[in-house]
């Protein structure tokens, strides 16, 4: 089988760990920095060019697609999709899931358990969503943010309101959240592959943080998961339409509520905390599924 995989570096841990297990198991693979493809958009034969030559034709691609580039690189993955190359995660899952306003919507439609959450734009309405989400503490997040960056911890109601005036004179769009105090500061990375959750770690903040991100310093470990919480992960991705994700979870005092569905979820702290090979995972996974055409939008929407 012939593997793209976009992303930006070969170097990448999860790049570089993907093209390994794709090799090891005979495949083809080439890592393809998303930004230097560009496309012609013919309705008769529509091509994807890259450093000066078309790309042949893959069998299938791996989107790594930072959060910083999704606008692009989703137009990229609808062009692999448009000539009939199976995506591992679909260019219209993928935007879904990079906004996580209509993540939460869909999520919360299809009766998934989810902090209370709010979004407002005006001042004037600050109060009444603060009360929302049933008051202090809470937490106010850019819709934007990643990896922890632009989630803020109020303690007060005083402090989240310079927060959120602060956030609208920015002209940025936030929503404001419950805060679970009974998480600990911990929540809960499922990995899914097809149906399945294939590993599951503990993410825990430092002592004073309640950020739980591995890029912030957060530890890892090994953790058993409820029948319950394997349940929910598995029909939140689904619900996203993703094939593979990393699905957040807080455990409450009212069951588990999921944070955020990642549909490019890394690999380096996943494998690294359980020793279990992800990276096979997801190209056995590849193996069974890919078939030329079998997207299922086609590149629509």
């Amino acid at each position: 089988m012939r593997i793209a995989i976009l992303s930006r570096s070969p170097s990448i841990y999860s790049t570089a760990r993907l093209a390994e297990a794709a090799k090891a198991r005979g495949h083809e693979v080439r890592v393809v920095d998303t930004l230097r493809c560009y496309m012609n958009i013919a309705s008769a034969r529509p091509t994807i060019h890259y450093r000066g030559e078309q790309l042949e034709a893959f069998d299938a691609v791996i989107p790594r697609i930072g959060a910083s580039v999704t606008f692009y690189g989703t137009a990229v993955l609808r062009q692999f999709e448009m000539i009939g190359t199976f995506p591992l995660n679909e260019s219209v899952a993928v935007t879904r899931s990079r906004d996580k306003l209509r993540s939460l919507q869909l999520l919360s439609r299809r009766g998934i358990g989810m902090p209370v959450t709010g979004f407002a734009r005006a001042p004037d309405d600050i109060n009444d969503v603060i009360e929302m989400v049933g008051g202090a503490p809470l937490v106010v997040k850019l819709l934007e943010g990643t990896q922890g960056i632009g989630v803020v911890l109020c303690e007060t109601k005083k402090a989240a309101e310079s927060v959120l005036e602060a956030f609208m004179g920015l002209n940025v769009s936030i929503m404001v959240q419950e805060y679970i105090k009974e998480a600990g500061g911990a929540d809960i990375r499922c990995f899914v592959v097809g149906d399945k959750v294939v590993a599951s770690i503990k993410r825990q903040a430092l002592p004073g943080e309640f950020r739980s991100n591995l890029h912030r310093g957060g530890s890892a470990e090994v953790v058993k998961i409820t029948p319950q919480e394997r349940a929910v992960a598995t029909r939140a991705a689904r619900i996203m339409g993703l094939n593979v994700a990393g699905v957040d979870i807080l455990r409450s005092n009212h069951g588990p509520l999921v944070m955020e569905v990642n549909s490019s979820p890394g690999l380096e702290g996943i494998e690294g905390a359980t020793g279990k090979d992800v990276a096979d995972l997801i190209i056995e996974f590849l193996e069974k599924n890919a078939r030329k055409d079998r997207t299922r939008t086609r590149g629509k929407g």
